[in-house]
């Protein structure tokens, strides 16, 4: 079959779901491999792109599918191969959403960290899968929309099923899950801008059939940006649970983390220091590779408990890699231990926990 008729059928499948806006740059080779750009507007839903790939998949002809999805302001130009949008009044921006209570998720936990690097989600990977063998019901939402890695730490990697108008999330060491990376290609660029990002978490929400939970916890990206400011303008959090290392910079930037959270109204449940120490497989010696305390000293300033320290451990790295949490194949190492006891502290603090209602006027 030539490339020329796989391409008609691909435009016809397309066309069926999609407006003639939402394809750029579509390119079928010879061997029925298609690639094209997905155009995301605030007025789509997140999973108008998915339904998109789905049809192209099963076109007769066609061997593979590279979809890279971008987003495009809501009422501004449809943007074509090789035509340049033209400028467009500024809109007055719309009233922040109010943030709705979602008694069904139990306590809705929010995971953060001020800089990248620190080990935010292998600590809320463990975190989630530690509760979950305490027999709690759990959920876990990878929000970080840039760098989504809760797949590849559950070992998780097919798609989402839609059943009855809901997404089913995928499930993995008795954890409900909700990803980016079950939806995008691997290597497809998230070039999107906030709007798009409360339109994202906002289905991932209230758009999954999550069920009862006891536990909801959501893995933010680093920093204060957008999904954090979403977040909290979607749902009554019941706190922010804030990772970080014991280095001074690590330090500092989740001290920006946590006034973040207190500035719209969200409390801060306490703090898990990561990377805090090294236990020699061999002699059992406790080393402090960093400087040490760093933990201590930012929830000290915060008034808040330290939650834990979960040290260093050899090879903990490629069972994350394959797809197991520490507490699941590892449970007695030293940072099984300590992650399973941050879980336990984790539910102590949290059992009496009301969602927070966000400060009227928190930025947006």
């Amino acid at each position: 079959m030539s490339a020329a008729t796989v391409e008609s059928r691909v435009r016809e499948a397309l066309g069926a779901i999609t407006q003639p806006r939402h394809v750029r740059d579509l390119v079928v080779d010879s061997e029925g491999g298609v690639t094209f750009t997905f155009v995301l507007t605030t007025g789509d839903a997140a999973s108008l792109a998915r339904r998109a790939r789905k049809a192209v998949e099963g076109v007769a002809g066609v061997s593979s599918v590279k979809m890279s999805v971008v987003d495009s302001l809501e009422g501004g130009p449809s943007l074509r191969s090789g035509q340049a949008a033209r400028p467009s009044s500024p809109a007055a921006p719309p009233p922040p959403p109010t943030a709705d209570e979602m008694p069904a998720l139990g306590k809705v936990l929010a995971i953060s960290s001020g800089k990248g690097g620190v080990g935010k989600s292998t600590v809320s990977a463990n975190l989630a899968a530690a509760l979950a063998r305490e027999g709690h019901r759990v959920g876990l939402m990878d929000a970080d929309i840039y760098g989504p890695n809760i797949p590849r730490m559950f070992g998780r990697h097919d798609k989402p099923e839609v059943q009855g108008g809901k997404i089913q999330p995928l499930e993995a060491h008795g954890v409900k899950l909700m990803s980016l990376g079950f939806i995008v290609e691997r290597d497809a660029p998230a070039i999107w801008r906030g709007p798009i990002i409360m339109k994202i978490i906002g289905q991932f929400l209230k758009d999954v059939a999550w069920g009862e939970l006891d536990y909801f916890l959501v893995d933010l990206p680093p920093g204060t940006g957008d999904a954090q400011l979403s977040l909290t303008q979607i749902v009554r959090l019941h706190g922010a649970i804030i990772v970080t290392t014991p280095q001074e910079m690590a330090v500092g930037d989740s001290l920006r983390g946590a006034k973040m959270f207190e500035r719209v109204g969200i409390g801060v449940v306490g703090i898990v220091e990561n990377m805090s120490y090294f236990v020699c497989p061999h002699c059992h010696t406790r080393s402090d590779v960093f400087l040490t305390g760093g933990g201590a000293r930012l929830a000290a300033e915060l008034g808040v408990p330290l939650l834990g320290q979960v040290p260093l451990q050899a090879g903990m790295a490629e069972l994350a890699d394959q797809g197991e949490p520490i507490v699941v194949s590892q449970p007695d190492s030293p940072a099984g231990v300590a992650l399973r006891d941050l879980a336990r502290t984790v539910g102590a603090r949290t059992a009496h926990l009301t969602a927070a209602l966000p400060i009227t006027g928190a930025p947006r």
